[in-house]
């Protein structure tokens, strides 16, 4: 099984980097024999809070990342940020893999495994801490991860749900 951990990509027209986060060898067998193919994983994002992740699969590996990057890009959603972390603690679910993500202070840096701080870094969080529970699996941890910071909202949003104002939540 080929894999390949982490290249790095940025396009210089739009300012959107992309990261490899895992190559896959698949096969289907077929009544000729094995069919190989390969399935790549891309993570982009603007640093700006802006993240997405794709999934391309292709008889030859540069076409493959080709298209998860393309499929990445359509996937782009905007994540409520607070300064350079997370507004508030979370858990990502994905299949059997939970990804727990806590804001830090200031000067913490990014503590994240693998594809979860591909994720992270690409969405332009500089401090927050992870921890991974479940299956480690790269494409069952990115979408966990991302599910967990598309959930996240920021106290505007919450105020605006419940039709107040922050300071009256917080206060």
């Amino acid at each position: 099984m080929a894999k390949r951990e982490r290249e790095e990509r940025v396009t210089p027209d739009d300012g959107i980097k992309s990261k490899l986060v895992a190559v896959n060898r698949v096969t289907k067998v077929v009544k000729g024999g094995r069919n190989m193919r390969f399935s790549a994983l891309v993570v982009v994002g603007d640093g700006n809070g802006c993240v997405g992740y794709g999934m391309g699969k292709a008889a030859e590996v540069p076409e493959a990342i080709k298209k998860a990057e393309q499929a990445a890009r359509k996937s782009m959603t905007k994540i409520s940020l607070s300064g350079s972390t997370i507004p508030h603690e979370i858990i990502g679910n994905f299949g059997t893999s939970k990804v727990y993500l806590m804001p830090a202070p200031e000067g913490t840096g990014v503590i994240a495994g693998g594809s979860v701080r591909a994720v992270v870094e690409l969405a332009g969080i500089k401090n927050i801490t992870t921890k991974s529970y479940g299956s480690r699996n790269p494409v069952n941890c990115v979408k966990a991860t991302i599910d967990g910071l598309y959930s996240l909202r920021s106290p505007e949003q919450v105020a605006a749900l419940r039709g107040k104002t922050v300071e009256e939540i917080l206060g």
